[in-house]
């Protein structure tokens, strides 16, 4: 009975000031995320601040509304270290990106070098509105190309909640499950939330990511998580060392 009065912890207490972020959007000016090599430095100083030592920022390559490239990316991120020089701020992180996987994707793949979380490991994401019809198969192309995909935010899926069948084929598929900590914050709304949860207790996530683009995030994961699988959470936090540099 004490246990069910038990306090929820600090998602910062968990972090434990080590943390390796794989999933952020802090480069500025290039997508949904840091708007300004400003906004950029204060939410570099807040990852600090949450106990995040190290991190992997991952701009959207979304050819129908990002149009960003790997090319692109690395010199941006060339620039953004310059300036962060300058601002007297010099956090540890590396660029990477996230996949909208479409038929964009799907000959993009074919043709050019992905850029990875570390080694072969690449982040992927899906519409939130439905999943690709050859969902399976682009998972499939991806490892056939030496990648192993990286599912971001699969508690996001709100099609696949009431067939909780498809988490556990796109497993079976080889495919890596990274958690939105704002997920277990109640960010996205308490349906997500027992999804993240649910998806904790089975044992399906790999990784954990914050995902943060703003200030608002910032301000929902400096607070108590929202699920009782602190455990768990910590389990996956902790996998993320595999992600330091």
């Amino acid at each position: 009975m004490l246990s069910f009065f038990k306090s929820k912890p600090y998602l910062k207490d968990l972090l434990a000031g080590d943390f390796v972020d794989i999933h952020s959007h802090l480069l500025p000016g290039i997508d949904d995320g840091a708007k300004t090599i400003k906004k950029t430095v204060k939410l570099a100083k807040a990852f600090e601040d949450l106990g995040i030592s190290q991190f992997v920022t991952t701009p959207h390559i979304n050819h129908y509304v990002w149009n960003n490239s790997e090319e692109g990316i690395a010199a941006k991120y060339n620039e953004t270290k310059l300036l962060l020089k300058e601002e007297n701020s010099t956090p540890i992180f590396k660029a990477a990106a996230e996949y909208f996987m479409d038929d964009w994707f799907e000959n993009h793949l074919k043709e050019g070098k992905l850029l990875t979380l570390k080694d072969n490991y690449v982040l992927v994401e899906i519409s939130y509105l439905s999943a690709p019809f050859n969902l399976y198969k682009m998972i499939f192309d991806i490892q056939l190309a030496g990648y192993k995909p990286v599912l971001a935010h699969p508690e996001r899926y709100v099609y696949f909640h009431k067939n909780f069948g498809e988490y556990e084929n796109l497993k079976k598929s080889g495919c890596l499950f990274q958690l939105n900590l704002l997920a277990v914050m109640g960010y996205y709304g308490s349906e997500i939330t027992k999804t993240s949860e649910l998806l904790l207790k089975k044992g399906m996530y790999d990784f954990a990511g914050t995902d943060v683009h703003h200030g608002k995030h910032i301000e929902s994961l400096h607070q108590k998580i929202k699920i009782d699988s602190s455990v768990q959470l910590k389990e996956v936090i902790t996998n993320n060392q595999f992600f330091k540099f």
